[in-house]
C-alpha cells in the first residue's frame, strides 16, 4: 500500500485534547469530529487539509487521555497517515484499531517540513520526501496490521 500527500507539521507532545478538544466529545460522528480537528493548535487545519494529506510530528504524539475520538478526527479529516518520532502507546493502538496508518520515524519527524510532499510505502516502511529528495526508513507494518488498516480498522477486519 502506497500513499502520497502534502505535510501538515506539528511539534512535540501534541495531546488528544489538542487533536480534538474535549468540548466536542459529545458526538461520535466522524465528520463532526473532523470539523474541529486540531483547531486549538492550528485554526486553519480544517480549511487546509485535503484527502490524502499526511501529518508529521515530534515526540509523544497523541499523549493525554485515551479517547479514540482523536485518531477518528484525524482520519475523518482526510489525513492518510501520521508520521511521528514516536507515539503515546494508547494513541498508537487506538489509531490502528480505527484503521489510521501511523509510522514512527525520528529522522522523518526531524527533517520533514510543513508543506513538503511526501510518499509512503507501507510494505517497505520507506518514507520519501519528494520535496527534498530524501528517504527515511520506518519499521513496516507486519501483515496482520496491514490487514487491519486495509479493511478500515480492527472491527472491520474481524467481520
Amino acid at each position: 500500500m502506497k500513499i502520497q500527500g502534502k505535510v501538515h507539521k506539528y511539534g512535540d507532545h501534541v495531546d488528544t485534547d489538542v487533536i480534538i478538544p474535549a468540548r466536542y466529545l459529545n458526538t461520535g460522528d466522524p465528520k463532526e469530529l473532523a470539523a474541529h480537528c486540531m483547531e486549538d493548535i492550528d485554526k486553519t487545519f480544517v480549511e487546509k487539509v485535503k484527502p490524502g494529506d499526511i501529518m508529521v510530528a515530534g515526540v509523544n504524539f497523541g499523549c493525554g487521555s485515551s479517547r479514540e475520538h482523536a485518531p477518528i478526527a484525524i482520519k475523518a479529516s482526510g489525513v492518510s497517515c501520521v508520521i511521528a518520532k514516536n507515539f503515546a502507546r494508547i494513541f498508537y493502538r487506538n489509531a490502528l484499531n480505527i484503521g489510521l496508518p501511523i509510522l514512527e520515524c525520528p529522522e522523518a519527524g526531524d527533517d520533514i517540513d510543513d508543506g513538503d510532499e511526501v510518499a509512503v510505502d507501507f510494505d517497505s516502511g520507506v518514507i520519501t520526501n519528494l520535496t527534498k529528495n530524501k528517504t527515511y526508513k520506518a519499521e513496516p507494518f507486519p501483515p496482520f496490521i496491514q490487514n487491519i488498516i486495509q479493511k478500515g480498522g480492527l472491527l472491520a477486519s474481524l467481520k
